[in-house]
């Protein structure tokens, strides 16, 4: 190997071994203020959905109209803190008269704090792990708005958690067949099909159009299910 080479990586390598160590107590706190200020809420639902939807689009507004009638049952509504979905879910969830808050995470563009979290809700991340363990620890069901890759990630991983029983089952909840609908066919013709899933995983799914059909399959849930911490 390269002189040059070697001396670099064993340089690195000792100031990433130092840096981790200190990372843990940046880690810790995260969790720590996460688990301090979630634990208080009640039972509460989780949106998510892209951050670059406008105020004005049919999906920022059925959000808006979704997060409000789940408020007005009683759930906090919890999401990302962030611009397009999450600010339409929070803003839904204060003309409901529920609890709105908000997870921040540290980006280097499109997330902001929206105006609609609750001032003594609003947490920031800068890790996207600690984050996550928000979300599923405390929510008591999951909806999923049209989004891009933190919205796949997010779904994936609520599924991932269900469907290994690291969490219990709780709604989840896919809101617009035609946006859906495509992930949905390849899921059954391809994912099923060949063996890497079974029937059982995708009934774990719902899809849906409308803000009542979200309200009323989370309460035909919580009709059977007891409302409990997930993990």
């Amino acid at each position: 190997m390269n002189d040059t080479i070697r001396m670099t990586k064993q340089r690195r390598w000792s100031e990433s071994k130092a840096h981790s160590s200190w990372q843990i107590f940046k880690i810790m706190a995260e969790f720590v203020d996460g688990f301090e200020a979630l634990a208080k809420l009640g039972p509460c639902i989780s949106i998510f959905g892209s951050a670059r939807t406008q105020s004005g689009h049919a999906a920022y507004e059925l959000t808006v109209d979704i997060s409000k009638r789940l408020a007005e049952e009683g759930f906090g509504i919890i999401s990302g803190g962030g611009p397009g979905i999450m600010e339409a879910a929070n803003k839904g969830a204060q003309l409901g008269a529920g609890k709105s808050v908000g997870l921040n995470i540290e980006l280097p563009f499109e997330q902001h704090a929206n105006p609609y979290i609750d001032r003594d809700a609003n947490l920031n991340f800068e890790y996207f792990f600690v984050r996550k363990t928000m979300f599923t620890k405390y929510s008591q069901g999951f909806v999923m708005m049209p989004g891009g890759f933190g919205t796949m990630d997010e779904f994936f991983e609520v599924a991932t958690l269900i469907q290994t029983g690291k969490m219990l089952q709780v709604p989840l909840i896919l809101v617009g067949r035609e946006y859906w609908g495509g992930l949905m066919k390849w899921l059954e013709t391809t994912m099923l099909n060949e063996e890497y899933i079974s029937s059982d995983d995708l009934d774990l799914l719902k899809v849906v159009d409308t803000a009542d059909e979200v309200a009323e399959h989370v309460l035909h849930f919580y009709s059977k299910h007891p409302l409990q911490p997930n993990f």
